[in-house]
């Protein structure tokens, strides 16, 4: 990790002190730092909104944007995704150089004009979705299973792709399966064994 993203954690962990306001999730040599902050911010009708903010700062940050996932049981999906599109546009204009405090303030001080534009009045379904879909700190995870894959690159860009497109992060996992011919092999031959003990 770099000394200026250090720096920035740590300086992040002193403004938001509050019970409950910081909290780091994970921190890894090869896939970054991901943290959540709970902040206020005053939306529409000067109503203070509760915003869970998590941010995932790979480890070529800040030459590169952070993942953010927002989340707010006042705000509906939609909404959450706007903001969570309004916050990434204000990054990429502060590319390398830490922004997350900058970010922080900056949906503070501008929530309430983004629930103002026409493109932010979504549908009743609120922000957080059903546990089984998604944990405490706003992460969300999903499992694709893929049967009978045949061209195992297709499949691979295919994902990739996808994830690239909806700005996912994730991991592919193979299941190793026997060959189908060693399989039936080895059936065979426990058949024969045991067809051999009930004629003895």
């Amino acid at each position: 990790m770099a000394e200026p993203v250090r720096e920035e954690l740590s300086a992040l962990g002193a403004i938001f002190c509050g019970p409950g306001e910081w909290e780091v999730l994970s921190r890894s040599e090869t896939d970054g730092t991901v943290f959540r902050i709970l902040t206020r911010a005053e939306g529409f009708m000067d109503a203070d909104i509760p915003l869970r903010l998590v941010f995932h700062l790979p480890v070529n940050y800040p030459s590169c944007l952070p993942g953010i996932v927002v989340n707010s049981e006042h705000l509906t999906r939609a909404e959450c995704e706007i903001v969570k599109e309004k916050l990434l546009e204000q990054a990429e204009t502060l590319l390398s150089e830490p922004m997350v405090h900058e970010l922080v303030l900056w949906i503070q001080q501008n929530l309430r004009h983004i629930l103002r534009r026409p493109e932010a009045g979504g549908g009743s379904e609120k922000c957080t979705s059903a546990a089984s879909t998604t944990v405490d700190d706003g992460l969300w995870m999903t499992l694709l299973h893929l049967d009978h894959m045949r061209a195992k690159t297709k499949y691979v860009k295919s994902v990739e792709k996808w994830a690239s497109d909806l700005r996912l992060t994730g991991r592919l996992m193979f299941m190793g399966v026997p060959d189908s011919s060693e399989n039936l092999q080895s059936r065979c031959g426990l058949k024969w064994k045991e067809m051999q003990r009930e004629n003895d």
